[in-house]
């Protein structure tokens, strides 16, 4: 057993030792030389003409970036280079400084109607937009000029579409994501085209009240598809047609912001409760229900105004009421004689209506009590209103 184990490690050690004599001969053969690095050298001629080689460059299209500046002139040198007519140079050039301008005037001029519940919006407010606005319209007109000269003026249309254009500012509306914005402006533009076209049609006479409601509506139906439901009523409350009526009915009512938002609602409810009635043939039924729709508005807006306010809102729903207070307006008279001059009126109104529905009289007698109606109620306001005032109202010619 020993002898087998002798001869295995005899083996093993005869077998290493001839694999380090035949690496040990390789090593003392001459090795190949390692290869060389070639540097190109750039080939350096004097020759003025450029030395033609099979190199290709693929040419690079010209991009408006290499065209637009942030400096006006560059700009427009940059525009004529590349031989853009003089026309679209102008129309690029002031749609640009209108977009500016835009900006700017969003930004710096405050917005008269951002009291969207006032009839009249502050004075002082009115008085600082429309000088900030002077400013920069002589500002953005000067630019225009030096930039284009006198005659861009001609295609200056524009910036007078974008003043146009409502305002989308205040906590809910300046809100709006960029998308939702555009997509309001969309909207606002495709209406105003229907309504130019209602207007040529309706000149033509060929529309009515029933196709302007349906306008409204097809209106109101892609707004609500866009803005959510508060969104859509502060955008109605400044900008809708009822909004601007109902601005107009509170003329020198003050309602609060809560007051107005009140006031809208239950406007809108009502006539949308009228529009479902109107569809229907009339009937005895029908004018019964119109009555008890019209008793519920009125005691909502009792209950949302109170008592005194309700009365005062009615109050300056009578065309009596707003004629006299236009007259007072026109002709300085204090405020304290408003209701005076109109219970006065009222009360002559009254009395012809009576005389004038009294089957009793005669023709003769029915003229001279109106007569007699007529100078007491000039003795009446040449009484309260003072010589001077009265006869420059007469000279106006009353009513």
């Amino acid at each position: 057993m020993r002898t087998r184990w002798l001869v295995v490690g005899l083996t093993a050690s005869l077998l290493l030792n001839a694999a380090l004599v035949v690496g040990w001969l390789r090593s003392l053969q001459p090795q190949p030389p390692a290869p060389r690095t070639v540097v190109r050298r750039p080939v350096i001629t004097n020759l003025l003409r450029p030395l033609r080689t099979n190199v290709v460059f693929a040419p690079r299209l010209l991009s408006w970036r290499d065209i637009e500046s942030e400096d006006y002139p560059t700009y427009i040198a940059n525009l004529r280079a590349i031989g853009c007519p003089e026309a679209t140079v102008r129309d690029i050039i002031v749609a640009d400084v209108n977009e500016l301008f835009a900006a700017r005037r969003l930004a710096e001029v405050p917005d008269p109607r951002r009291e969207w519940w006032r009839s009249e919006p502050d004075p002082e407010l009115v008085r600082q937009a429309e000088t900030r606005r002077s400013a920069l319209e002589a500002e953005r007109r000067a630019l225009l000029a030096t930039l284009l000269g006198p005659d861009w003026e001609t295609h200056d249309l524009t910036a007078q579409a974008e003043e146009s254009r409502p305002r989308l500012d205040g906590e809910i509306l300046g809100a709006l994501p960029a998308e939702t914005r555009r997509r309001v402006r969309e909207i606002e533009q495709r209406h105003a085209r229907r309504l130019q076209e209602f207007q040529a049609s309706a000149e033509a006479g060929g529309t009515n009240a029933a196709a302007f409601s349906r306008l409204e509506r097809e209106w109101r139906a892609e707004l609500a598809r866009v803005l959510t439901p508060e969104q859509l009523e502060e955008y109605l409350l400044r900008y809708s047609t009822g909004a601007e009526r109902l601005r107009a009915e509170l003329r020198g009512f003050n309602a609060t912001p809560e007051e107005f938002r009140a006031l809208y609602r239950a406007r809108e409810h009502f006539e949308g409760q009228l529009e479902s009635l109107a569809a229907a043939p009339g009937s005895p039924a029908d004018l019964r229900q119109l009555a008890d729709l019209t008793r519920a508005y009125e005691s909502t807006l009792e209950r949302t105004l109170g008592p005194a306010r309700y009365a005062h809102y009615r109050l300056l729903q009578d065309p009596l009421f707003r004629q006299t207070r236009q007259a007072a307006e026109r002709l300085g008279v204090e405020p304290e004689k408003l209701i005076p001059w109109y219970r006065v009126n009222q009360l002559a109104a009254e009395e012809r209506q009576r005389v004038l529905a009294d089957p009793t009289l005669s023709g003769e007698d029915r003229d001279r009590e109106l007569a007699e109606l007529y100078t007491a109620h000039l003795a009446s306001l040449r009484q309260l209103l003072g010589e001077d005032t009265f006869l420059r109202w007469q000279a106006e010619g009353p009513p």
